[in-house]
C-alpha cells in the first residue's frame, strides 16, 4: 500500500474516534448547560432580594437629655496659716489626714505672752481684794464712791488686759477651721512664721461641688433642686447629685450659666479637680414608642419608614415627636409588634423583596 495513502487512512480513522467520543458526551454537556443556565436565573432572582437588620417595636421610656463637662469641687478649701508672727514651735498634723474642726494644727513661740499673762493674772487677786475692801468701807461711809468706782475700774482694767493677752495666745495657735483633709506642710519646726507663710491647705471633700455650665436656651429648665447624674473617666458607674445654686447671670461671651450641684460623696471615694460628663434629663416620656433615627428615610418633607411585610418591604409615613441624639419618638404610623427596618433604607421601596438577617 501506498505509504501517503496509509497514513491518510489512519488520520480518518482518529478523526472518527473523536468525532464519536464528542457525539456520546452531548447528552451529558447539554445537562450541565441546562443546569448553569437554572443556576444563572436563580442567581440573578436572588440579586433582588435585599438582607437587612431590622427591630421589634416595643414602648420603652424616651428621655430627653443635656451632655455637658462639669469639674468636681470640695465643698470648702482653705490655705492655712497663721494670724500673727514667731517661729514655728508645733507641728500636730501628719500630711493627707482627716482632722476635726478646732484641732491644734501647729503653733508659734508664745513664751513671752504667757509671761505676760502670768503677771497679770497675779494682780488679779490683789485688785479683787481691793475692790471687796472698799465695798466695806463704803457701806459704812469710810470711803467715798469715787475711791470706790475707782478700784472696780482698775479691776476691770486689769480683766481686759488679761482678755487681750489670751487673744493674742490664740493667735500664736492654728487650729483646723472645719472638719477636713489636710494636705502636704509647707513648713517645719524652726520655720519663721508670718501672716503670708501658708503651712498647708485645708479640704473638705464630703460633700463635693459639681460645676458645669448650660447653654442659655436651657437656662429656664436647670434650677435648685433639679436632679442630675455623672460620670468620670475609669468608673463605670453613675454618680446622683443634684442642683443647689446657678450664677446670677449669663456670660456674656459664652452665652452659657454656671450652675453647681451637690455630690454626697460617701467615705470620700471621688476627689476634687476631677472631670466629669454630666447628664441632665429635660424631658421623661414612659411607654413612649421611639425608633433609631437611621430608619427614617425623609421623603417631600414628610418622614416614612419600611416595615417587613410577608418578607417584603413596605413604606409607612409617620408622624414624629421628641428627638434625642439617636432615637426619635414616633407619634402616628408603627404599632408595637411591628418589625421596622433598620438598614439599607435607602435601596429599599416598595415591595421589595428583603430577608432579615437580625432582629433586635
Amino acid at each position: 500500500m501506498d505509504k501517503r495513502l496509509k497514513w491518510g487512512l489512519v488520520a480518518f480513522i482518529a478523526c472518527g474516534l473523536v468525532g464519536w467520543g464528542i457525539y456520546s458526551q452531548m447528552p451529558r454537556l447539554n445537562a450541565e448547560l441546562e443546569q448553569a443556565e437554572e443556576a444563572g436565573r436563580a442567581g440573578d432572582k436572588k440579586s433582588n432580594v435585599l438582607n437587612v437588620n431590622g427591630v421589634k417595636i416595643r414602648t420603652d421610656v424616651l428621655s430627653d437629655e443635656i451632655i455637658v463637662t462639669g469639674k468636681l469641687l470640695p465643698d470648702e478649701e482653705v490655705d492655712l496659716s497663721f494670724e500673727t508672727s514667731g517661729q514655728v514651735v508645733e507641728i500636730n498634723f501628719q500630711e493627707g489626714t482627716h482632722v476635726k474642726k478646732g484641732q491644734l494644727l501647729a503653733k508659734v513661740n508664745d513664751r513671752q505672752l504667757q509671761a505676760e499673762l502670768k503677771r497679770l493674772e497675779a494682780q488679779l487677786k490683789l485688785a479683787n481684794d481691793r475692790v471687796y475692801r472698799q465695798g466695806t468701807l463704803l457701806q459704812h461711809d469710810a470711803v467715798s464712791q469715787e475711791a470706790y468706782e475707782q478700784v472696780r475700774t482698775e479691776l476691770a482694767t486689769l480683766k481686759a488686759d488679761i482678755d487681750i493677752v489670751k487673744a493674742q495666745i490664740e493667735l500664736t495657735e492654728l487650729r483646723a477651721p472645719f472638719d477636713g483633709v489636710i494636705g502636704l506642710r509647707q513648713i517645719s519646726v524652726g520655720t519663721y512664721a508670718s501672716p503670708t507663710t501658708v503651712v498647708s491647705k485645708l479640704t473638705r471633700i464630703i460633700p463635693l461641688k459639681v460645676e458645669f455650665s448650660v447653654p442659655e436656651r436651657y437656662v429656664n429648665e436647670v434650677n435648685p433642686g433639679t436632679s442630675l447624674s455623672f460620670t468620670i473617666d475609669g468608673v463605670l458607674q453613675d454618680f446622683p447629685a443634684k442642683v443647689y445654686a446657678k450664677e446670677s447671670a449669663i456670660d456674656p461671651e459664652m452665652h452659657v450659666l454656671t450652675v453647681r450641684a451637690l455630690y454626697d460623696n460617701p467615705n470620700g471615694r471621688l476627689t476634687p479637680g476631677r472631670y466629669a460628663s454630666v447628664k441632665l434629663t429635660k424631658q421623661e416620656i414612659k411607654d413612649a414608642i421611639a425608633i433609631p433615627a437611621e430608619a427614617i428615610v425623609p421623603e417631600m418633607g414628610k418622614d416614612k419608614v419600611f416595615l417587613y411585610k410577608s418578607g417584603k418591604a413596605q413604606p409607612v409615613e409617620i408622624v414624629s415627636g421628641l428627638r434625642t441624639e439617636d432615637r426619635v419618638q414616633v407619634l402616628r404610623g408603627l404599632q408595637v409588634g411591628d418589625t421596622l427596618v433598620t438598614s439599607g433604607t435607602l435601596q429599599l421601596r416598595t415591595g421589595l423583596p428583603i430577608v432579615l438577617d437580625r432582629v433586635d
